[in-house]
């Protein structure tokens, strides 16, 4: 193999690399001699096949194989001889005159990672503030009580009781268009508190007045955006009968209460409500200082990154946003103002490319790594997201694809830098109110936060960085994704067939009393 470099621009680097039609050839025979002994031809003993029956049999194929292992064998040749660290897979194309019995002429082109100077930590002079939250009474007690006004009980009103806003009323229902009856408009036993809105507006209204045993018609129209094509915008009746009508009471926090759900008493539950907030309080500190540390490691270093890895981020970015824009009611509108942003975006991807660098850089500089135990780990909860029968496909593939396994372990590497990094920081504490906190992470929406991708990432993360207040992503879907763990382990592109929405079956049934606006919101992976 003869290799010439054609160019060296900043981390640009391309490379002309020429296979000897001796070289391939000598391959071609060398896997003959490796299969004669499996051949079988009529006429011949096992293993006596003539190796030019053998290259006439299987010639197109050997040669095929012969000339792809040559050219991995010389890519993998070049990047070790010239010392290079590929940002991304480099890209191969064999000259387009190539045939069987002349040299192959290869272009390679990669771009390289930067050479980045790890900073010595103590040096950086890392100062952050944590905002801490108590867990005080008055929030324990609030969960409490959402915990308990989540168990409602039922009692029967008597039969006299006429069905009034807030009570349950249980009923049959056969819905007809035209006379007709519709599939999946019947039913029986269905509940529905009055006033709550989950039924076809304007049907709930007919139910107030009713007592137990009362029968009806009840006319509806269903609306123009309902989830079933057929039923949209359609007049409809429904014969009901009201079969019981319920009063739904909250249970008082107390003991009994505390014993119905499995707990010793009350003061169990208020400690499992305490601990519970006192972890999303964490949570939301860790945010809070990541943003701040993040941002002083980008104030502080400023180097050329990729520009393949920076596409690849920011075509992640950009097609979260798209999807999320996509869902706004101005679908139209939404996608323009984002369009006026794309600029800034790309900026983020660049931002976020140099931060993963840099902290790849400090965590191997400082011996930070991922253990196989906690590799194994993350492999065996990412699993979870897919059908039993699909599981050990996943757990496979991952084995066999170095950068699905990358990508599987590149937020938990991050997050050992940054925890390594919180400890040589000089920290100091104030406490604050949930609101004061929430509002100091708003006003850093700006700035970056969650993963960042490093060399080891294969960029299909979740993002969750984004300018601060942009219409398109309000709802802020892409600002809190990051750290979920089944959103960071998508190998999807090969993976094991995805979890099947249990949904989605149900979602589409045309139940006439579901109006479309009940649909299950949709996910932003």
């Amino acid at each position: 193999m003869q290799t010439v470099e054609t160019l060296n621009e900043g981390l640009k680097r391309a490379y002309t690399l020429t296979i000897s039609a001796k070289d391939i050839d000598a391959r071609v025979d060398s896997e003959v001699a490796n299969i004669a002994p499996q051949v079988r031809m009529p006429g011949f003993r096992p293993g006596k096949v003539p190796a030019n029956l053998i290259r006439k049999m299987h010639g197109e194929r050997l040669q095929a194989d012969a000339l792809n292992s040559s050219i991995q064998e010389g890519v993998q040749k070049v990047i070790a001889d010239n010392k290079l660290r590929p940002a991304m897979q480099p890209a191969v194309e064999l000259d387009e005159g190539f045939a069987f019995g002349k040299d192959a002429e290869v272009k390679i082109s990669l771009e390289v990672l930067p050479e980045i100077a790890a900073p010595k930590v103590e040096e950086l002079g890392l100062k952050l503030e944590r905002l801490t939250v108590e867990a005080g009474d008055d929030a324990v007690n609030e969960a409490v009580e959402r915990i308990a006004s989540q168990q409602n009980a039922f009692a029967p009103h008597a039969e006299s009781h006429k069905a009034k806003t807030g009570d349950v009323v249980v009923m049959d229902f056969a819905g007809k268009i035209d006379g007709v009856a519709f599939d999946g408009g019947t039913g029986e036993g269905m509940k529905i508190e009055i006033g709550s809105g989950g039924l076809i507006p304007g049907f709930e209204d007919q139910l107030v007045g009713l007592k137990t045993g009362d029968e009806k018609v009840v006319e509806v129209t269903f609306p123009e955006d309902y989830n079933v094509e057929s039923l949209k915008g359609k007049p409809a009746t429904f014969d009901i009968k009201v079969t019981a009508i319920l009063d739904k009471s909250k249970p008082q926090a107390d003991d009994e209460f505390a014993k119905s759900l499995g707990l010793e008493g009350i003061d169990q539950l208020r400690e499992l409500m305490k601990g519970q907030i006192e972890q999303e309080h964490n949570g939301l500190t860790r945010t809070y200082m990541k943003r701040k540390l993040l941002d002083q490691l980008a104030q502080s270093h400023d180097f050329d990154v990729p520009p393949s890895m920076v596409e690849a981020e920011f075509t992640q970015i950009w097609t979260q946003l798209e999807h999320e824009a996509a869902h706004e009611e101005d679908k139209e509108a939404a996608l323009a103002e984002l369009e006026k942003d794309k600029d800034e975006y790309r900026g983020i991807a660049v931002r976020r490319v140099r931060l993963g660098l840099l902290l790849s850089e400090i965590g191997q500089a400082n011996g930070i790594e991922v253990s196989a135990q906690e590799m194994q780990r993350l492999v065996m909860q990412a699993a979870q997201q897919y059908r039993p029968q699909d599981r050990e496909r996943f757990v496979q593939y991952i084995q066999n694809e170095p950068m699905a396994a990358a990508q599987l372990r590149a937020p938990l590497y991050e997050d050992k830098v940054v925890d390594f990094l919180f400890e040589k920081a000089e920290i100091t504490d104030r406490a604050v109110t949930k609101a004061e906190l929430e509002a100091a992470i708003e006003a850093e929406d700006g700035e970056p936060k969650g993963h960042v991708h490093g060399p080891d990432c294969d960029h299909d993360h979740d993002h969750d960085h984004k300018p601060a207040k942009k219409p398109a992503a309000k709802k802020a879907k892409a600002a809190d994704a990051a750290d979920a763990a089944p959103a960071e382990a998508k190998p999807a592109k090969k993976a094991a067939a995805k979890k099947a929405d249990a949904s989605a079956e149900a979602d589409a049934a045309p139940k006439p009393a579901k109006k479309a606006a009940a649909k299950k919101a949709e996910s932003t992976v």
